[in-house]
């Protein structure tokens, strides 16, 4: 018994315009008009689509969430690169360094993200979407491996990687120390296989917590993970 991870949403200004950033980037298609608002489809084994979402939150520090590109070649890096600067990406510094193999880039409304240099063994065959970096702590990565069924594929030194059984995308977590509550960033979206209500309730007993706002306008249920990061239990499909 498990929800589904439908997306993995972002905190967006304007969410039409962010969508048409990274279906550039990734050369992903949108998905047809849905009350989820506007969302992509993956292409991933994970089976997960990306969502924008209205936000008016700020982001005040570094994302706690960022998405990891892989690459087949050093060309390869450099293509992804250039292609998400003529789309309106920027060059970030969250303390990488000169000699850093991988580069740092932040998409228009600042959210960061990485692509990653070739020949990177634990992502070998996730795809180009490797690997959603978060940071976290080991429970956090315990609690989600429990509420999406996803084993672990990697636990050591409080560093902790999910995976779907099916592949893909690969979620990890870095460990303590946790940085500060970025307010604008990545959520997960879960839609659950039973009854919402019933999910909540699983999903309380293994860690999480209900918010106070209970519910957001389209019915979804909003609660925080073990280290206190917003995600949204949709009604059931």
């Amino acid at each position: 018994m498990s929800s589904r991870l439908f997306a993995i949403s972002f905190d967006a200004h304007h969410p039409e315009r962010l969508a048409r950033f990274w279906s550039g980037v990734l050369g992903l298609e949108k998905a047809e008009d849905s009350d989820e608002g506007v969302t992509l489809l993956s292409g991933n084994d994970a089976g997960y689509r990306l969502g924008f979402r209205t936000s008016q939150a700020r982001k005040v520090a570094q994302n706690r969430l960022h998405f990891d590109l892989t690459s087949s070649s050093a060309r390869d890096q450099r293509e992804t690169v250039a292609r998400a600067l003529d789309l309106g990406a920027r060059h970030a510094d969250v303390g990488q360094g000169p000699d850093a193999s991988h580069v740092v880039l932040a998409d228009p409304e600042g959210n960061e993200f990485c692509v990653i240099a070739s020949g990177n063994n634990f992502l070998a065959g996730c795809g180009f979407l490797g690997a959603l970096a978060c940071d976290g702590s080991q429970a956090v990565g315990y609690f989600w491996s429990e509420a999406l069924g996803w084993p672990l594929v990697w636990d050591q030194d409080e560093e902790t990687a999910i995976q779907s059984p099916n592949g893909g995308t690969k979620i990890t977590w870095g460990g303590p120390p946790l940085m500060p509550d970025p307010g604008k960033d990545l959520h997960f979206d879960l839609a659950p296989d039973i009854d919402q209500q019933a999910e909540v309730e699983r999903l309380v007993s293994l860690g999480a917590k209900r918010l106070d706002s209970a519910h957001a306008p389209d019915g979804a249920a909003l609660l925080a993970d073990p280290d206190g990061n917003e995600f949204r239990v949709l009604s059931r499909r």
